[in-house]
């Protein structure tokens, strides 16, 4: 039932306005208690995300540099680069190369004879197409035995996993041609048909036989010597020639020329890494400093100040950049003795000319420390990811923050309509006053007028 209010028409009462602050008044204690209970766990939710990202993008920064081999990074330089192209990575030896390619990996290619078009019936039966030692077949019925109905069976055939159908139309008329999809020796092709109206003969290739169609590419391996050792391969990218180097050929470099391949220790590049760690350690730095912070001037903190999940984060992440690195050994076991050193903001600075002298002194030292096993990158990426995982502690102070919110949402529900039943009432008590003051009002004016009557007579 609606609540019926007024504005006092017996007494002047201003009903409305009475009960609208006596409402507020009752509702005032609690109300602040949600309000600032609802701030305080927003902010902190706020915070946790804010958290939670920067750890996580620290995380994917490590694992980046890790994963890229950053520390042993290596440069190539090739002297002809017409001939091919080299990449490396860091299990590549340095050392220098002299390479001749002979030949490069080529695929297979056969083409039948002219046809008058697309559309030509060439035939019924069984079409076999083996690439290498695969094969698969497609059956040429009467009414799709078009050079283009051929084509397009071959290029649709679920089994077909390496030859790809094509009509390519010239002066003498259109052509079916098959090409490998793969290069190398081992995937020549071969064509054969079995039953139907012998039609398909004319598109049968055997390279120890019948030969109705024309060989346009043999299949073939690359050939190259590196420092005179012969090595085949059924690509143009090779990588099984040098450890940790790939070549990607290009053209032969002619029976008596040869090209020089140089590979050595990129520097630059990990220097770079180590930048690239100490700006992403610094950026998480900054994030935890502002968390947890306190304005003296102001007094304020940090939406995290004194919070001890976050005290105990950043003391893990100190102590893993700080601590030789197990199974390193030697000076040049820590972060410091690499040059990367903590300043009295909390934040890493790195020396590139100690870290420099470190690397020209013991390179795999300075890998190690970073991306072995106990490497502080690697450590450093595990802790991020327990902490930021499904069950890690991030994710629960997260959710149960939210489980919180959450109820106070059913106790502001609650305290809504509490206060709906005390509205409720005082407009009952009030309008009943104001009825009762009518009344009141009504018996003084008629007491009035008799009075003035009895005076009169």
């Amino acid at each position: 039932m609606s609540t019926i209010s007024s504005t006092g028409i017996g007494s002047g009462l201003q009903i409305d306005d009475l009960v609208s602050k006596l409402v507020a008044a009752e509702r005032s204690a609690g109300q602040t208690r949600i309000d600032n209970k609802k701030d305080k766990l927003t902010e902190q939710f706020s915070a946790m995300a804010t958290l939670m990202g920067g750890m996580s993008a620290f995380q994917s920064s490590l694992n980046a540099l890790v994963s890229a081999g950053s520390f042993t990074s290596r440069k190539v330089s090739v002297s002809d680069e017409a001939a091919f192209t080299a990449k490396a990575t860091g299990s590549a030896a340095a050392g220098t190369y002299d390479v001749q390619v002979e030949q490069l990996a080529k695929a297979a290619q056969l083409g039948s004879d002219a046809f008058a078009s697309a559309s030509t019936e060439v035939g019924t039966g069984k079409l076999t197409i083996s690439v290498g030692d695969s094969s698969f077949s497609i059956d040429v019925a009467d009414g799709s035995n078009s050079l283009a109905n051929i084509r397009d069976a071959i290029n649709k055939s679920s089994a077909n996993k390496g030859v790809q159908a094509s009509l390519i139309t010239d002066v003498e008329g259109t052509h079916l041609v098959l090409t490998s999809t793969k290069t190398g020796a081992d995937h020549a092709l071969k064509v054969t048909t079995s039953g139907g109206d012998g039609g398909l003969q004319t598109l049968v290739y055997d390279p120890n036989g019948t030969k109705n169609m024309d060989l346009r590419s043999e299949a073939k391996d690359a050939i190259l010597f590196v420092s005179g050792y012969e090595i085949h391969s059924a690509s143009n990218t090779v990588s099984n020639a040098i450890e940790g180097v790939t070549l990607t050929l290009k053209a032969p470099t002619g029976e008596d020329n040869s090209v020089q391949l140089n590979v050595d220790r990129d520097d630059a590049a990990i220097q770079d890494a180590a930048k690239k760690f100490v700006d992403a350690y610094n950026s998480l730095a900054s994030t935890i400093k502002s968390l947890s912070r306190y304005d003296v001037s102001t007094d304020t903190g940090g939406p995290l100040l004194g919070d001890a999940m976050l005290r105990n984060i950043d003391s893990q992440v100190r102590k893993l950049i700080s601590s030789p690195v197990s199974g390193v050994t030697g000076s040049y076991n820590t972060l410091a003795s690499l040059g990367l050193t903590t300043q009295a903001d909390g934040k890493l600075k790195l020396d590139t000319v100690k870290f420099n002298a470190a690397l020209q002194a013991n390179p795999g030292a300075v890998s190690d420390v970073f991306t072995s096993s106990n490497g502080v990158a690697v450590k450093l990426a595990d802790l991020m990811g327990s902490k930021t995982s499904t069950t890690g502690e991030l994710t629960v102070r997260s959710s149960n923050i939210t489980d919180s919110l959450v109820d106070l949402k059913d106790q502001q529900d609650v305290l809504n309509a509490r206060m709906k039943v005390i509205e409720a009432r005082y407009y009952k008590q009030f309008n009943a006053l104001d009825s009762l003051l009518a009344q009141l009002n009504t018996t003084a004016t008629s007491l009035d007028s008799w009075l003035a009557r009895e005076k009169k007579d």
